[in-house]
């Protein structure tokens, strides 16, 4: 009976919920930029590339 009160007190604790969720997402999200390396790169690339052209022209 008290392996039972045991499990049930462990079923109910949530103390680390909190770090599994920020560990999920982390994984979630280096998923995504590993998956969409290629195009988040080219992105970067002409996003930055516009910004230098933009700061030659006020120079």
């Amino acid at each position: 009976m008290k392996l039972w009160q045991e499990w049930k007190a462990f079923m109910v604790d949530d103390s680390g919920l909190g770090t599994i969720e920020i560990v999920l997402i982390l994984v979630v999200l280096i998923g995504l930029v590993v998956i969409f390396r290629k195009q988040i790169t080219t992105l970067l690339e002409s996003i930055f590339k516009e910004i230098n052209k933009q700061a030659k022209e006020v120079y």
